[in-house]
């Protein structure tokens, strides 16, 4: 199975929920790669890298988020992975 790539971004009630620090949990749980961090204007940004199943696990996993998330959308782009090690919440 080949390694791929998310860019996601999330929009919704996705700051102040601890959705970055749930996503980081759940992508560590899966073994992926990447980070998650706020946007100025509301939406959550992450990265994710590794396997094709586990990165589109947590893709699915974005549109519900941490249990106190309201989740409106999901955008992701799928790409070549770039080599991210770990995975951390970026302020």
């Amino acid at each position: 199975m080949s390694d791929t790539r998310a860019h996601v971004f999330v929009s919704g009630r996705v700051q102040g929920v601890s959705y970055r620090a749930s996503t980081r949990d759940a992508a560590r749980d899966a073994g992926l790669d990447g980070w998650v961090k706020n946007l100025d204007d509301g939406r959550v940004e992450a990265v994710f890298e590794g396997s094709e199943a586990s990165v589109e696990r947590l893709v699915e996993w974005c549109h519900e988020g941490s249990p106190a998330a309201d989740v409106d959308g999901v955008d992701a782009e799928y790409g070549d992975p770039e080599g991210v090690s770990g995975f951390e919440v970026r302020r």
